[in-house]
Formats: C-alpha cells, structure tokens, sequence
C-alpha cells in the first residue's frame, strides 16, 4: 500500500473508532492532519498507540498555536509516529485560556515536558498533568510570551544589583518615548561616502 493509502485508511478507522471525537481531516502534501475535540484526546492517543494495525508509538511533539481573534484561540497540536508503518500523523485540537486539555502523559510519558512548555508559553491548561509548572522561562515569571498579545519588552527586567549582591527584578522602564524617524536625525546610521560609479546612478540614460 502507498503511504497516501496509508494515510487515508487511517483517517478511515479513526473515523469510525471516534465519530463524535473525529471532526475532521486534511490530507496534503503527504501528511494527515485529524482535528479532534479535545475531551478524547487520551483515548485517540491510546487507540493510535494499541492499535496492532498502526502502533503509534512514538510522540514526536506537543507543540501550541495561539489566534486570538477566535473563541477558542489555541490550537494543540501533537505529531505521533509509527515506526512499524513509517507514517506519522498529526492531531489538532482547539481550547481557550480557561478549559482544560486532557493530559496524555499518562498514555506517553514523554508528553510531560512537551505539555508543561505550552502551559509556560501559552498557558494552556493540562488536566491531569502530575506536574504542572512553568519549564523554559524563570520563577516568578508574568504571562506566557508565546502569546500574541504579550508585549514585546514583557512586564519585568532583570539586573544584577551590586549593592544587593543579587539578581532583581524590576518593572520594564522606557525613559526615551516612541519616536517616529523621519530619517533625517544623525541616529538614523552611518552616512558613507561616495564610492567611484556612484554618480553615474544619478544620470538619466542616453
């Protein structure tokens, strides 16, 4: 079988294991993506990893998707592979900022780390995760920077404070206001000199 037949036998059977669940498929570019509700996320994930007709048992990523302008403005993706068909599939899920998503970390243990970096980044929340807390950004840290509406220079600076003898934090200051350049301030770069040629740029042809 090719592995398009591959991939539209799987979409078949996860159709017909999870009508309710299953909401739709895309096949392109030689990948299948099956977006899913998020209530039965663990069981497709266990189905994909049991089924001796597939045996997804790899987690490749977990990853997160943020477009504010929907209801639901996150997407969770998650990328499976089946050594023993050598085909992956991805699955996507939508949520918002106050539902939970079903951890499968009991189903593949290598999701902790993954679920706990789109809890830090996005702030998605993770039921039945065994330890939900923040991985890549520090203590103390506010909001989640993978967000679209985060802002650009976050909400605290940190510095070494010599009298301290310690790290500190302290609230993001901006002592010079937003300019708009007009390109005629020295701040605006270099000015060079003239290379040999460069007047003949300004000649009209003939």
């Amino acid at each position: 079988m090719t592995q398009t037949g591959k991939l539209e036998a799987l979409a078949a059977a996860l159709k017909t294991a999870f009508p309710d669940a299953v909401l739709g498929t895309r096949l392109a570019l030689g990948e299948l993506t099956v977006i899913v509700g998020r209530a039965r996320i663990a069981d497709i994930a266990r189905s994909l990893r049991d089924d001796p007709a597939w045996r997804f048992t790899m987690l490749i990523d977990i990853c997160g998707a943020d477009y504010p302008e929907r209801a639901e403005r996150f997407e969770v993706v998650y990328h499976f592979l089946s050594v023993y068909e050598n085909v992956r599939v991805r699955l996507k899920l939508c949520t918002d900022a106050g539902s939970t998503v079903p951890s499968i970390v009991s189903v593949f243990p290598a999701a902790n780390w993954y679920e706990r970096e789109a809890y830090d980044l996005y702030g998605i929340l993770f039921e039945g995760h065994p330890d939900l807390r923040r991985l890549l950004t520090d203590y103390g840290f506010r909001g989640h920077p993978l967000r679209k509406d985060f802002p650009l220079t976050g909400f605290v600076e940190i510095r070494y404070d010599e009298e301290q003898k310690r790290v500190v934090y302290e609230p993001v200051k901006l002592p010079q206001e937003f300019r708009s350049f007009d390109f005629l301030s020295p701040w605006e770069g270099a000015h060079y000199a003239p290379l040999p040629g460069d007047e003949k740029a300004g000649r009209k042809a003939g």
